[in-house]
């Protein structure tokens, strides 16, 4: 799989499955534009692995929950590098993944549900539409959001974060519609539970035993797990697919 020229812009890349996104391009010859929000120090880090991998990186603070943020960032991704082939829509809004901790259904207020919306819908909506103009003039674009299986399966009921994600995966399909004839595919990779990150470090030792036994390959993804699948997608060995929405969680969802 080689990503040589090619341009792969990932939004919350600096840390967990974001930054394993960023470096597997750059270790296929991708240059690699690591979005972050905060933690400029991280995403530092993740640009200087994926430029020792032979990528060419660079890091780009921006908020994209901002639609003039996304604009932003896309505008000096193109100053970078000409173009954006690929995005890869990883951020969200913060979340802990903590049964113990979780608000019930009667306990969370809407502006939870928002929240959790603006960090998935509404971050994409911005982040596609700033790279839209660019994928249309040359009829060619990949753009891939991150999901979760718990919209399949959710075996926590993270009401806000999975109806988020749940709608996330809509609003992809409706796109892989629109945006096929004009050459641009449309996917969704769904993760189960990825270990370690900063939002499933609270999870405790059982219920991550719990999702191992239930699992056929007997084991929680790592960031890298994920990354695999992301690369497929945009890869032209899957250039007949779109509007699809494909598990990586061992086999606990079979679809």
């Amino acid at each position: 799989m080689d990503f040589s020229g090619k341009t792969v812009l990932v939004t919350g890349a600096s840390r967990g499955i974001g930054a394993a996104i960023a470096k597997a391009f750059a270790a296929e010859n991708a240059s690699v534009v690591v979005n972050y929000l905060q933690n400029a120090q991280a995403a530092d880090a993740t640009v200087a692995a994926c430029n020792a991998l032979g990528g060419d990186a660079l890091a780009l603070q921006a908020d994209v929950t901002d639609q003039a943020g996304a604009r932003r960032l896309v505008a000096d991704a193109l100053d970078a590098f000409g173009k954006v082939d690929i995005l890869v829509h990883n951020a969200f809004a913060p979340f802990v993944f903590s049964p113990e901790k979780r608000k019930l259904f009667w306990e969370l207020d809407w502006s939870d549900f928002q929240a959790q919306i603006d960090g998935s819908v509404k971050a994409a909506h911005g982040m596609i539409q700033a790279v839209l103009p660019g994928m249309l003039e040359r009829a060619d674009g990949t753009i891939i959001t991150i999901a979760t299986n718990l919209i399949a399966h959710p075996v926590v009921p993270y009401h806000d974060y999975t109806t988020a994600k749940s709608a996330l995966v809509g609003f992809g399909r409706n796109l892989a519609m629109e945006l096929g004839p004009l050459g641009i595919r449309v996917n969704t990779v769904c993760p189960g539970l990825v270990y370690p990150t900063d939002a499933s470090r609270a999870v405790k030792e059982d219920l991550k035993q719990s999702l191992i036994a239930q699992t056929p390959l007997r084991r929680i993804a790592t960031p890298e797990d994920v990354a695999g699948p992301v690369l497929f997608l945009a890869s032209p060995w899957a250039g007949f697919m779109t509007g699809q929405t494909l598990y990586v969680d061992g086999g606990a969802m079979m679809r």
